[in-house]
């Protein structure tokens, strides 16, 4: 496996494991956070997160389907945290940082897989 795949896979199962703990520890009321916790969202990054680890695993097992999963996270994370910033007037600052985080981490991961489909492409036209 290259090292492009391990790095994008490794990312993408690592912020899918973090999204699903901290999130179930909010939901579950084990853990408590100073600011004001939107329940919907907190259920959506749990939701994505178990995503992200099916992603992960796609990453290593199903490459292409792989490709559209990164896509369809990085889009839903990017109008999230437009939705957040612009149009929410409840949400915590720490919400939208959490957010703009995943959106840079899911854009590193796009751009690592556009890598290795450009590597690919090229070596295959030699």
């Amino acid at each position: 496996m290259k090292i492009t795949k391990i790095i994008a896979m490794a990312l993408a199962g690592f912020i899918g494991i973090m999204s699903i703990i901290s999130g179930s520890l909010v939901l579950l009321g084990i853990r408590e956070v100073g600011y004001t916790v939107l329940t919907g969202l907190v259920v959506y990054n749990v939701a994505v997160g178990v995503l992200s680890v099916i992603t992960a695993f796609l990453i290593w097992k199903h490459f292409v389907l792989s490709k559209k999963m990164i896509f369809l996270i990085l889009f839903f994370h990017g109008f999230v945290l437009i939705y957040l910033y612009f149009f929410s007037e409840t949400v915590a600052i720490e919400s939208i940082k959490a957010m703009t985080f995943r959106v840079v981490v899911w854009l590193l991961i796009f751009l690592l897989i556009q890598l290795k489909l450009t590597k690919k492409t090229n070596s295959s036209k030699t």
